[in-house]
C-alpha cells in the first residue's frame, strides 16, 4: 500500500484536489438554490404587502 502511495503521489493530490472542487461546487449549488427560495418568498411577502394597500 505505501509502495502504491510512494509511486503515484501526483493522482492522489489530483484526486483530492478533484474532490474538493466537487464538494465546492455541490455547496454553491445548494446554496444557490437556498437563496432562490428565499428570494421568491420574499418577493410574494412583497407583492402581497403592496397589494394590500
Amino acid at each position: 500500500m505505501l509502495e502504491f502511495l510512494s509511486n503515484n503521489q501526483l493522482y492522489i493530490v489530483l484526486i483530492i484536489v478533484i474532490i474538493i472542487w466537487i464538494g465546492l461546487f455541490w455547496y454553491l449549488l445548494n446554496t444557490e438554490r437556498k437563496l432562490s427560495k428565499i428570494e421568491s418568498k420574499f418577493q410574494k411577502m412583497l407583492n402581497k404587502k403592496v397589494n394590500e394597500k
